[in-house]
């Protein structure tokens, strides 16, 4: 069936109220289910191992991945899979919307754990308790639900912004459901044999999952004479050196000191295959250039050393260290250059921003009767009282929880709605939702009042932050259920379900993955950022807090001199992608995520990019069985590969934590 949509005349010329009169007559499908028991459940299901992905996903990249079409075809092929078999009814198009909205709402608690909260935790070396994160989590996010559907009101139903991201699932949806459900089943067939080879490919490189089988099951360690569980090394360089290859080095600096590992990382094939090809060769140019290039040059310099703890231990160099003493600072100069340069390129979001403020809200045909969807939308009295009870709520527990003095966390406040805007503006015309800069705006203001105390700026600006996207992410979710003919407030009730499922799932997960209790029971801030963890987000937000507090006064001539180049090459890079109209094949934000990231990271990045880039290159055309492989269920498979390894990884934690 063709979606019905309004034409470019009738959206210029029409009022609100005539739009929503027509909407609720051709779109509208009230008797429909959508919000269901059993589309909560799955949700909440789909929601808390989605995002449980997400957040395993983006301490290793720094990037968020997005849950929202997997999860449809998810949802779509489990229920056609027990209607045939007689166990379920299918699922109508609503409910597996509605699931959709769920899990993608449970995928955007991760970003916070990951960036603010984590760059907090490594600069105060405080642990904040389990119980703290999750209501501050779900308070924030609480916030931006009622913030978006004052909002949605504006930038849906009356502008019909295009939201080109929540668009295509409408259209995924109604495809599936309306003619494409073989398609559907296929790209659900393909995600699932992906994820199962993926996951048993990772099950053979993990310690955890390979004792539970050798010693636990097979009792190996009992009749083998086995003592330590065979695995297979992820880092294929690791034969070369077991089998006694000289160490190769760079100016008298070991590969493996630097990172330049040789990895087959089955996720970040997957984030490759995703991200595309130019940000993952930005990615590979930034890390080639510090690692091969700089860093050794450094190291040489005597600008980067090993550290003597203050007990005597020495730390030995590694990659973490060469980021943390030196690359960080110019890889964070480039990052926050390049978005800040991005954002005020595009005016036209400001512009349009703050001409959007006028209506938010409002209803033009309120003179000439009532509102025709006042019996489906949320009630606007919710937003306009729950927002500013709720934010000076917040404001105090931010206050109570973190020891930011309550009146810089009133003053972030106002900075909420505005940025928002931007954000939903943005969001709304190009599925991008500039947050990492405009958190910056919101730490160096609030770091310029109060740079005694990190968390004056850090968690002001995750609250800003965290509040805003999630209010554009939910209108972006709304979308669809527009174009589809469902009932909004059953999107709003199942995106608080979502944010329940994703704080219930990431929580307690990010304590296992990355504070993981010791010996004795201890937990300790040091096991935030490891080898297999970069945190690359946090340490933006982490370098960003550090300048803020410390100024530049401590850092390395070299260090300052690479800065400032930094800082023109990525303004010169943002005004080139500018001029060409995005055709400039590098971003300086890409290539300053390289600096951050584990070289072998960025190198496997690549490899999935180069892989879905040329496969597209070959099947180019339409209906080809290559074509539908690898440029239709080009998703499916990155999912797959995400999903499998991300899964098995946790499974892995958790086993060795349950079997020390």
């Amino acid at each position: 069936m063709a979606l019905q949509q309004l034409t470019e005349e009738q959206i210029r010329t029409w009022t609100r109220r005539e739009k929503d009169e027509w909407w609720l007559k051709n779109v509208y499908r009230g008797d429909m289910a959508q919000l269901t028991i059993r589309s909560g459940i799955t949700g909440f299901l789909l929601g808390g191992v989605l995002a449980a992905t997400a957040l395993y996903i983006a301490a290793k990249t720094g990037i968020t991945i997005g849950v929202g079409l997997t999860s449809v075809i998810l949802a779509f092929a489990v229920y056609r899979i027990l209607n045939g078999a007689g166990l379920a009814k299918d699922f109508t198009i609503l409910e597996n919307n509605c699931t959709q909205s769920i899990a993608t709402a449970a995928g955007y608690t991760v970003s916070w754990l990951t960036a603010g909260l984590s760059a907090y935790m490594l600069i105060t070396g405080i642990i904040v308790p389990w119980w703290q994160i999750m209501i501050w989590a779900t308070l924030t996010s609480l916030i931006g639900v009622l913030v978006a559907f004052p909002m949605k009101r504006r930038f849906i139903n009356e502008e019909q912004l295009p939201f080109p991201e929540g668009r295509a699932s409408g259209v995924v949806l109604d495809a599936l459901y309306h003619g494409a459900a073989g398609a559907g089943m296929f790209k659900a067939r393909l995600l699932a044999i992906v994820a199962l080879a993926t996951g048993t490919y990772q099950a053979l490189v993990s310690d955890g999952w390979m004792k539970l089988i050798q010693f636990k099951i097979l009792q190996m360690d009992k009749w083998a004479g086995l003592k330590e569980p065979w695995t297979f090394h992820e880092r294929l360089d690791t034969y070369y050196y077991n089998a006694g290859g000289a160490a190769l080095k760079i100016l008298g600096t070991d590969f493996r000191v630097l990172g330049l590992r040789l990895t087959l990382d089955a996720a970040m094939l997957g984030v490759g295959g995703l991200m595309g090809i130019a940000v993952a060769t930005s990615c590979l140019l930034g890390a080639f250039v510090n690692f091969v290039i700089l860093a050794p040059m450094m190291i040489e310099r005597g600008d980067i050393v090993p550290r003597v703890l203050a007990n005597g231990t020495a730390v030995p160099l590694s990659r973490a260290e060469i980021v943390n003493q030196w690359s960080l600072w110019w890889g964070v100069a480039m990052m926050v250059a390049g978005a800040l340069v991005g954002l005020l390129a595009k005016p036209e979001l400001f512009t349009s921003a703050f001409k959007s403020l006028r209506g938010i809200g409002t209803n033009k045909a309120a003179t000439a009767g009532p509102d025709p969807l006042q019996h489906i939308e949320l009630p606007l009295w919710l937003s306009w009282v729950g927002v500013p009870v709720l934010s000076i709520l917040a404001a105090y527990l931010t206050h109570i929880f973190f020891d930011v003095p309550m009146y810089l966390a009133l003053i972030s406040l106002p900075l909420i709605f505005v940025l928002t805007v931007i954000c939903t503006n943005s969001m709304a015309l190009t599925s991008w939702t500039p947050t990492g800069a405009l958190s910056k705006i919101t730490q160096f203001s609030m770091g310029a009042i109060d740079n005694s105390n990190p968390a004056s700026n850090l968690l002001p600006a995750g609250m800003t932050a965290e509040i805003a996207s999630n209010a554009a992410n939910l209108l972006s979710d709304i979308k669809p259920g527009y174009m589809l003919g469902g009932k909004p407030r059953h999107q709003a009730m199942g995106h608080v379900i979502g944010l329940l499922a994703g704080v219930a799932s990431c929580v307690p997960l990010y304590f296992l993955l990355f504070l993981p209790p010791d010996a004795n029971g201890v937990r300790s801030t040091t096991t935030i950022i490891s080898e297999q963890f970069a945190m690359p987000g946090a340490l933006q937000w982490k370098g960003v807090a550090e300048i803020i507090a410390k100024g530049f006064g401590g850092l390395p001539t070299s260090a300052l001199i690479t800065m400032a180049f930094a800082v023109v090459i990525a303004i010169a890079i943002e005004l080139a992608r500018v001029m060409t109209r995005g055709r400039f094949p590098l971003s300086s934000v890409s290539i300053g995520l390289g600096v951050v990231l584990p070289p072998e990271s960025t190198f496997a990045m690549f490899l999935g990019a180069l892989l879905f880039w040329l496969m597209g290159l070959k099947h180019k055309t339409p209906g080809t069985r290559g074509h539908t492989v690898w440029v239709e269920g080009c998703e499916p498979i990155c999912a797959g590969l995400i999903s499998g390894a991300a899964l098995m990884g946790i499974g892995n934690a958790i086993l060795n934590v349950l079997m020390t």
